[in-house]
């Protein structure tokens, strides 16, 4: 148990001391009447002391009442312990404990730097308050200007240090507890269909740019892993192919191939037949490199140096120009593939699998409308058979023409032939 110490007289005072002219009994001590009076002292968790000081006997008391209950219940927090800045518990603690690879550690390390460290960074991290939290989240749009699906990025590291604080018991809850993210908005994606993909292809004004298209729209490769496809993740046998680095930029240090952000991303894919036989054909005519960094990449410039996301996204830029279509990214090639899978059936799960994304949400979120649009069809060829609401089955004439039923030679069914 705690108890109180009364800093201001000496606890075991020496015979022939003369007593303290403003309290009775008491020996004055060197810090009498010098800030506060009482000093409640406990053990932590861990068995170290721990003090603190109060004006009156009763708020010391009620102190160690308070403290002794949360390490009976549990909910002990150290005092001291939110006492750090946002940066350094961002920094220190927040940061080292993410399993992320060095390239997304640098994205977090910068959205940090940019967006937070300037408005919080020397706070008390036990003093932000969560009408602060609200109003920090609005300055992501009004004052730093982010559009699209950033500011919620964004505010999920934030949020994420701020719920790290509450597991590590630094502070008892969090101030984005009860204020909504931003929203995270995604405009529709209107992926081109087969006529438009096959068009592209078609205008492709060099091979390479050629097999890279339609590579794309069979696979749904990243424009990353597609520039940094190699042979050795091939399974030509069963025809798959093993998506595990993608090719990356990094300033000062140029391209390089790098491992995959998440354990999603990394996935085997089905390929059509057409795809090996493309890829194999391609290879043919131009050998990967038997050595050095680009070793096994099947598609690199002619002077045998990787493909930047800006030459390839210039080279589709022209190749729209040349067969006289809309403006289109290099993505419409992985939302016309995931087009095809969702217009031919497949669930979303599997489609999450196919992309990499993270969760299934990510992907529900992106491609909504085009589910909608595949169940609606599914209802076109259910009505089509089982006929208008209210029947029961279908129509004699539909079920005729599809072969289900025979023709009616005017007698009842008997009962065994019902039950049949």
């Amino acid at each position: 148990m705690g108890y109180i110490a009364d800093r201001w007289h000496k606890s075991r005072p020496t015979r022939g001391e003369p007593e303290c002219g403003e309290h009775k009994g008491k020996v004055a001590s060197k810090a009498h009447g010098k800030g506060k009076r009482w000093q409640a002292r406990y053990d932590d968790p861990n068995g170290n002391e721990v003090t603190s000081l109060w004006a009156t006997k009763a708020e010391a008391e009620n102190e160690i009442i308070k403290q002794e209950s949360a390490k009976q219940t549990g909910s002990w927090l150290d005092p001291k312990a939110g006492k750090v800045s946002v940066e350094r518990f961002a920094l220190d603690t927040w940061l080292p404990a993410q399993n992320i690879i060095e390239r997304s550690r640098r994205e977090y390390l910068g959205a940090l730097n940019r967006y937070l460290i300037p408005e919080w960074g020397r706070r008390e991290i036990r003093s932000i308050k969560p009408s602060e939290a609200g109003a920090w989240q609005a300055l992501l749009t009004s004052k730093y200007e982010l559009s699209g699906s950033y500011p919620n990025r964004v505010s999920r590291y934030v949020r994420s240090i701020f719920r790290l604080a509450v597991i590590d018991r630094v502070i008892p809850v969090s101030p984005f507890d009860g204020i909504k993210a931003p929203q995270l908005t995604q405009s529709a994606v209107h992926p081109p269909d087969f006529a438009e993909v096959q068009l592209l292809i078609r205008h492709a004004y060099n091979p390479l740019w050629a097999t890279m298209f339609e590579t794309d729209a069979q696979t749904g490769l990243r424009s990353g892993e597609l520039r940094g496809m190699r042979l050795e993740r091939f399974d030509f046998l069963r025809r798959l192919y093993h998506v595990e680095e993608q090719l990356v930029y990094e300033a000062g240090k140029g391209m390089y191939l790098d491992k995959l952000k998440t354990d999603a991303g990394r996935r085997v894919l089905p390929l059509h037949p057409r795809t090996v036989e493309n890829i194999a054909a391609y290879v043919a005519k131009n050998p990967p490199p038997t050595s050095g960094p680009w070793e096994g990449m099947i598609f690199l410039m002619p002077d045998g140096t990787p493909i930047g996301e800006s030459t390839i996204d210039w080279a589709l830029k022209q190749t729209c120009r040349y067969a006289k279509t809309g403006k289109r990214h290099l993505h419409d090639f992985r939302h016309h593939y995931a087009s095809v899978l969702i217009a031919g059936g497949e669930n979303p799960k599997v489609v999450q699998k196919r992309l990499g994304h993270k969760d299934v949400m990510t992907t529900m979120r992106v491609y909504a409308h085009l589910f909608a649009e595949a169940e609606e069809k599914t209802r076109s060829v259910l009505d089509a058979v089982w006929g208008a609401p209210g029947e029961t089955g279908p129509t004699e004439q539909s079920s005729r023409a599809s072969g289900r039923i025979p023709e009616s030679d005017g007698r009842k069914p008997s009962l065994v032939q019902v039950r049949s």
